[in-house]
């Protein structure tokens, strides 16, 4: 095994065990990960010295360059000498089709046993991250072990950080840290050279990578004080003519291929033997590469500046000569290599198609920074190309939710367009600046776009283009709660883009109309449905990520939470390919509307904490579902969300925005025994909802009415456990709430009942520890005289254990029986993905990796189920609860 696999057996037994499962096509993804130089590469190299027996081993790397390259790991499979897989995996690998790259790995890899390992996943791009995505939520039916190595040392907003979050749980699903070596381990490395392990030890922190540098560095006894200082020793070892072309190809963050290394090195790799002998370089039929990154970075580390841009240009010269030849290489390698040498004139040339490469692949992060290489020299651009760039430039940067850079960029272009005189290329472009607007939060600046737009298409000769300006505006109405406008606009682009058979404004204007509808409760699921299905039929994940989106909201509104949590689970995954980060963002934030709903509150919470400085709307959702929460359990703080969010709101100027953050506010005055601030805040709110036919809200707000002690008629109709209350038959809305799984509003609605609802609603709120409405129906059975009121339970059993969810402690249960996740899921009636999260969080809590591990916490807390102190109910021990009221929790 040699020296540097010391201590790490069981890593390679965790894959062998994996290996041995994917034989019977139950594969599994094996996460390596721990600090840089902690020996990940040393357990990948045993696995391709020794190929499981009947597995291909296949490994690609992700390259510590400055813009990451796009699907990097995956081409170098599909390209160079070092080719591995063909057919249609490579092809769609070398064009970069990613949604080819999709069906394409299917196919490979559904009858080739395979161990696919991509290494330093902290440096990838986000089509990797994509891939890695799905495959890992298919990897249970394919004979694969799917290795995926990281560093630790991942922020919260990590790309990888959130890619783990979604996939970082379930059965098949193994998480393998690698431990720093232990004195004796060390001690066994120093033995044969006479060393100071102790002093090693003590240097280095037993990280293996440091350790094997500073013993082989070492002269005699003496032992380099630093790991740079290590490596630099070595090579200064070496002739002047190999350091040289160690420098030169430090310079390089990516394995060298023989094409490269033949202009680099034309002695070729017979000239590299001693700097392969040194430890410095591994060489191997398919290349030259350093033993490790940080003895990369450590000679780069070492080079003036002057010497690493000297050596920059002649890696690009190198590079882009082979470009001239016909070999395939990647654009992100040319920019790369560009940037680092200060070439603009190479910048200029490479980045755009850099960045319309990374943009068709869906790196859209990548495709924002190769974009701005470009942008950064707009003297070398013709204004007509300036115009384009700032416009790709644009729509990147809205995809990764980015507002407001979007619509700077795209004013930018938008001057360039007015001087080039060319209508349709204006219309365009004011019509895109009008949705970066509104996705900014500057409705009035999105409303002036998108009449322009409407204004300069109209007689500009494209009727596909003024059919989607109108629906842009059409959107606009819709999003305002405006039916009548959307209608009427929408109707018009549905009639337009059939008769040119654009089928993208035909999606756009379809989701916009079958919105509106659901509005009012008129239907235009049949709408939504259809706009899908257009937009997937074409490619179009916006579109179809919106309609998916629109209808998840509208369920929410309607309290269908069923249906709302499966029409989710599928429009995040959509998402989630496409890459649309702003909309996957907005569809966390209807996850926490749901779990708000079904009063599963810190899961609320995690679901809308995120960044969102930059998406004012997912912001204004996100304050006003933290708050609600807050006041809920009466949290300290909570009334300054909610201001927060109002004056948010207020900047927004829609009332999908004010109109929940007003019910939200009324709710709090009525916690607090304040009516009359209670109607002041819902009666303008109201009479806005009835006056835009927003019969969902408008049920709420006069629900919250009555209770303040004003009755105004709910909307005609309205089928809302909202509505039933506001007509006085509180007891019918409880049992509707109890139906429909929303456990707070059930105890609302029961507090305005008689004595028995009363209690019945006390110890529903006492269980889901919402206080302040705990304290309201207290000091009402007071006044009423009821005798023997349950006196609540004490703040140290008011949490479940380790601080777990009522909802979590269910999954812990179920995970301590040994069921699988998809079992769990329909036990629980969730999704899949949601049991995910439940999994990921409580694995958080409980500071357990596996599921063996969190099942063993699971007895210790007595949460399983026959375990001391567990509660004993056996609709529970079946999964047969009622699961609008969820179980007691555990004393």
């Amino acid at each position: 095994m040699g020296e540097r696999l010391l201590e790490r057996e069981s890593a390679l037994a965790e894959v062998r065990r994996a290996t041995d499962d994917a034989r019977d096509r139950r594969g599994s993804l094996v996460l390596l990960h721990g600090e840089a130089g902690i020996g990940k590469s040393a357990v990948v190299a045993a696995i391709r010295a020794e190929p499981p027996q009947g597995f291909r081993v296949l490994v690609g790397a992700c390259d510590a360059m400055s813009t990451p390259r796009t699907l990097g790991p995956f081409r170098d499979l599909a390209t160079g000498a070092a080719e591995l897989v063909a057919g249609p995996l490579a092809d769609a690998l070398r064009e970069a089709d990613r949604e080819a790259v999709f069906a394409a790995l299917i196919e490979e890899f559904r009858d080739h046993p395979t161990v696919l390992v991509v290494e330093d996943a902290h440096w990838a791009d986000e089509a990797t991250l994509d891939v890695v995505r799905f495959l890992a939520r298919r990897i249970d039916v394919l004979p694969v072990v799917f290795v995926v190595t990281y560093r630790d040392e991942l922020e919260r907003d990590h790309p990888l950080s959130q890619v783990l979050g979604d996939i970082g749980h379930g059965a098949n699903v193994h998480r393998v840290a690698l431990p720093r070596l232990t004195p004796s381990a060390v001690a066994a490395l120093t033995a044969e050279r006479g060393l100071d392990a102790a002093r090693i030890y003590d240097v280095t922190g037993g990280n293996p990578y440091f350790v094997s540098e500073l013993v082989a560095s070492a002269g005699g006894p003496a032992v380099p004080p630093t790991v740079v200082e290590a490596v630099t020793g070595r090579l200064r070892r070496l002739d002047v003519e190999t350091q040289a072309q160690v420098e030169l190809l430090a310079t390089i963050p990516f394995a060298v291929g023989p094409d490269l290394l033949a202009r680099l090195v034309p002695a070729g790799v017979g000239a590299l033997r001693s700097a392969e002998e040194a430890g410095i370089l591994v060489v191997t039929p398919g290349g030259v590469g350093f033993r490790h990154e940080l003895t990369r970075h450590a000679v780069l580390d070492a080079l003036a500046a002057a010497r690493r841009i000297q050596l920059e240009r002649r890696v690009l010269a190198a590079l882009e000569a082979d470009a001239a030849s016909g070999i395939d290489v990647d654009p992100g390698r040319l920019v790369h290599h560009a940037v680092e040498a200060g070439d603009v004139d190479a910048i200029v040339r490479h980045a755009p198609n850099a960045g319309a490469d990374a943009a068709a692949s869906g790196a859209h992060r990548q495709a924002v920074a190769h974009y701005a290489a470009a942008l950064e020299h707009p003297d070398r651009f013709d204004p007509a190309r300036l115009a384009t760039l700032l416009e790709r430039s644009a729509v990147e940067q809205y995809t990764v939710g980015g507002g407001p850079a979007a619509v700077a960029r795209q004013e930018q272009a938008l001057e360039l367009r007015r001087a080039l005189g060319d209508p349709i290329a204006l219309g365009a472009g004011l019509r895109w600046l009008s949705r970066f607007a509104w996705f900014a939060g500057d409705r009035a600046g999105a409303e002036r776009a998108a009449s322009e737009a409407s204004a300069v298409l109209e007689h500009a000769g494209d009727t596909g283009l003024y059919a989607m300006a109108l629906s842009n505006e059409s959107q606009l109405a819709m999003l305002a709660h405006d039916v009548d406008t959307t209608v009427e606009l929408a109707t018009r682009a549905i009639e337009l883009a059939e008769a040119v058979d654009d089928p993208g404004t035909l999606s756009h204007a379809l989701n916009n109309l079958g919105t509106a509808l659901m509005f009012q409760g008129r239907g235009g699921e049949a709408e939504l449905l259809r706009a899908a299905a257009v937009a997937l039929e074409r490619g179009d994940m916006e579109n179809a990520a919106r309609a998916h989106i629109n209808i998840v909201w509208s369920y929410l509104d309607d309290f269908r939470l069923d249906e709302a949590e499966r029409e989710l689970s599928r429009a995040m995954d959509l998402t989630e390919r496409a890459e649309f980060l702003g909309l996957l963002t907005y569809q966390r934030m209807e996850e926490g509307r749901l779990l708000l709903a079904r009063a599963r509150w810190e899961d609320a919470l995690a679901a809308v904490d995120r960044p969102l400085e930059s998406l004012p709307h997912a912001r204004c959702v996100a304050l006003t579902v933290a708050g609600t929460v807050g006041i809920r359990r009466g949290d300290p703080g909570a009334e300054a969300v909610l201001e927060e969010a109002a004056a948010l709101a207020d900047e927004l100027a829609e009332l999908q925005r004010t109109g929940p953050v007003a019910a939200a506010r009324a709710e709090s005055a009525l916690l607090r025994g304040d009516v009359d601030a209670a109607r002041a805040v819902a009666t303008p709110a109201y009479e806005e909802s009835r006056r835009l036919g927003a019969r969902n809200l408008s049920a709420e707000l006069a629900a919250l009415l009555r209770r303040a002690g004003s009755a105004p008629p709910a909307e005609p109709g309205a089928r809302h456990p909202f509505a039933t209350e506001a007509w006085g038959d509180a007891g019918e809305a409880a049992r509707r709430w109890r139906s429909l799984g929303c456990p707070y509003h059930e105890a609302s609605a029961l507090a305005q009942g008689g004595d028995d609802d009363l209690l019945a609603g006390l110890a529903i709120a006492d269980r889901l520890g919402a206080a302040p409405l705990a304290r309201m129906i207290r000091a009402e059975l007071g006044r009423r005289g009821v005798r023997g009121v349950p006196r609540g339970p004490q703040e140290a059993t008011r949490r479940n254990p380790e601080g777990l969810t009522d909802r979590q402690v269910d999954v812990l249960r179920l995970v301590e029986t040994g069921l699988t996740n998809a079992q769990i899921a329909e036990r629980l009636v969730l999704s899949v993905r949601t049991v995910d999260s439940h999994l990921q969080a409580l694995f958080a809590k409980l500071g357990v990796t596996t599921r063996r591990e969190a099942a063993r916490r699971a007895v210790e807390l007595g949460v399983a189920t026959g375990a001391p102190g567990a509660v004993e109910d056996a609709d529970h021990r079946t999964g047969a609860r009622d699961l609008g009221t969820p179980p007691p929790r555990v004393r």
